[in-house]
This record gives structure tokens, sequence and C-alpha cells, in this order.
């Protein structure tokens, strides 16, 4: 519940805290490669800034959510770019993963307990259909020095060896620790430390 109350309140004010532009790693990967426009699972989307985008270009985009305010604003927002998306209010920790269901999933800024995120990763495999995509930017455990977004609890953040621990189900196409320059709203401002990710499923 501390969770959920969390980003209730993070997500009950007018403004949009993560801005309403899609993060850049997915808008440089999605215009370069130009993947199918096919069905797109968006896990702790929040606002909708990303599924938005998306749905702008064609995708089918369902978006995971545990807030409702933060549902409620990505559909304002989809509305407001005249597209459609799907919401469902989820606990990732609690989630049921359909089978071979989507064609890409994206997690951009999703941080997790561990044990949340072993379940997510698993869920991820589950649900994508062979050939794919898993994209991802997450902040690294770096992250700490800058403090420009994201948590201050390291078990939250990210290593590069967690993805490679992926290499059993996933074809890495990126992967690198870098340090970016992320204008996100008013909670993603700065230089920060990340991770960038796209895996292919085997």
């Amino acid at each position: 519940m501390n969770g959920l109350s969390k980003w209730d309140e993070r997500f009950s004010s007018e403004e949009y805290v993560y801005g309403t532009e899609p993060n850049e790693f997915l808008r440089e990967w999605v215009t370069s490669h130009q993947p199918e426009r096919k069905r797109v699972l968006a896990i702790a989307e929040g606002e909708g800034r990303n599924a938005v985008w998306l749905a702008t270009l064609g995708f089918e985009v369902e978006i995971w959510d545990v807030s409702i305010p933060g549902i409620d604003k990505a559909k304002r927002l989809a509305t407001s770019r005249n597209v459609s998306i799907q919401t469902k209010q989820i606990d990732l920790n609690e989630a049921d993963w359909p089978n071979k269901a989507y064609d890409m999933v994206i997690c951009i800024f999703g941080h997790f307990p561990p044990h949340v995120r072993e379940k997510v990763f698993t869920g991820i495999q589950q649900t994508l259909r062979p050939g794919g995509l898993f994209l991802s930017e997450v902040y690294s455990t770096h992250q700490l020095a800058y403090g420009t977004g994201g948590p201050n609890d390291a078990s939250l953040l990210y290593t590069e060896e967690m993805f490679h621990q992926l290499e059993d189900d996933f074809v890495p196409l990126v992967l690198h620790e870098t340090v970016v320059w992320r204008e996100e709203g008013t909670l993603h401002h700065g230089e920060s430390a990340v991770i960038q990710y796209v895996g292919q499923k085997r």
C-alpha cells in the first residue's frame, strides 16, 4: 500500500511530472530501427508519455501501472494526441503475464525491489513472442552520485550484470551503461547514469 499511495500522490497533480514527450533513448531507437507496428506493452508507464508516443506511430499499446491517477493522465494525454491506448491497473508484484502476447515490452525508468524485478524479467520473457523486443532505459547504481532523478535506494537501481543474466532468453542488441542528459518533466533533470538495453527474445 505504501508504494501505491506514493505513486497516486505523485501523479495526482495536473502537471505531468515526467513530461509529455517520450524518453529520448526510446525515441532514437524506434525511429532509427523502425520495428514493425505491432502490439506493445508499456510497464510501470505512469502518465503515459512513452506509450502515447508509440501509439501516434501506429503501435497498438497497452499500459500497466499501479496508479489510477497516472493511468487517468495517460488516457487524457492519448485523447489530446488523438490516439487510443489500453490501460490496466496492475501491481507488477502480482501480475499475471499472458503467454506470448506482445511484440515489444518497454520499461522506461521502472525501478523495483529485487524480488519484483526478478518477477518482471521472468514475466517479460514469458509475455514476448519469439523475436519480440524488450527495450529499457533505467538508472544504474552510479546514479546515486548524480541525484538528478530516480530512487535513492541502490537496491532499486540496475547493473549491466542484471541484463547479462537475461542472455539465455534474449539476444542483446544494445547493452551499455552511459551518462546522458535527461530533461523529463521536473523529476528527471540533468546528467544521469543510465543503462540502455534492447534484447530480442530467442
